[in-house]
């Protein structure tokens, strides 16, 4: 009997001629985390945000209360609690959150898992939760201003030493997770991208963020985590693209 092989191969669902905008910040891009109602770190966390431009801040408002500031290295940022900054931080993160929730949809992955896909520039829903284990690849396809937005209707939650990995371009900066409630990063997790969450955030022990974790009303957890949130600016292309295309991922049967 001869052996047959099928290839399931990756089908364009949606095409579009031009692809999502990024996502304004305003202020809140000085930011790293972000809390209305507390911050609370365990551990020795580092926050780098690449002076003198970037991002390195920590603010809360309106609530005030910074609990294990002593154990989280800032490299010459400011915390910030319930001043002018963070008030205006905050209110920019509502504009950002209600920007990103209101892109229509190319993609909708509800009740698939993000481990194990890979995903090129597009908006991408979750009517409800949506989950990650093992590593999502966002591919860039060699545009260096590609934008990734996922529209999360509930939580968000990534599994222990998972993984957001950027190939052919991509940039963390470029990432956007709008969480209609609350994310939690697993522990020894590398993720990437701003997170705008409804409610809370927790990083659990010994997480890597490149990008910001920014809580409109609750508390933003910390624990013994790394934190990235450097410039980026838009870069100058020279390649025409023309037609771009959200798909599935590729799955192949031996």
């Amino acid at each position: 009997m001869p052996l047959i092989m099928v290839a399931l191969i990756a089908v364009p669902i949606f095409s579009f001629a031009t692809p999502p905008a990024t996502v304004g910040l305003g202020t809140t891009s000085t930011f790293a985390v972000l809390a209305g109602q507390s911050i609370t770190n365990t551990g020795p966390t580092v926050i780098t945000g690449g002076l003198p431009e970037g991002g390195g801040n920590i603010g809360v408002h309106p609530g005030s209360a910074i609990t294990g500031l002593g154990d989280i290295s800032m490299a010459g940022w400011t915390a910030h609690t319930a001043d002018a900054q963070a008030s205006q931080a905050k209110d920019d993160l509502q504009i950002a959150y209600n920007d990103a929730a209101g892109r229509p949809s190319d993609v909708n992955l509800t009740g698939r898992d993000l481990g194990g896909q890979t995903l090129t520039t597009g908006v991408y829903e979750f009517n409800s939760s949506a989950q990650l284990t093992g590593t999502l690849t966002l591919d860039a396809q060699g545009d260096p201003n590609a934008v990734f937005i996922f529209q999360i209707g509930t939580a968000l939650t990534t599994a222990s030493q998972s993984n957001v990995a950027l190939i052919n371009g991509a940039r963390f900066c470029r990432v956007f997770w709008q969480v209609g409630s609350s994310a939690t990063l697993g522990t020894s997790s590398d993720f990437a991208g701003h997170i705008f969450a409804q409610i809370s955030i927790t990083a659990t022990t010994g997480g890597t963020v490149q990008g910001q974790l920014l809580a409109l009303t609750g508390a933003v957890t910390l624990d013994t985590c790394t934190i990235e949130n450097a410039l980026c600016n838009e870069i100058e292309t020279t390649t025409d693209v023309e037609t771009t295309t959200a798909t599935e991922p590729t799955t192949t049967a031996e």
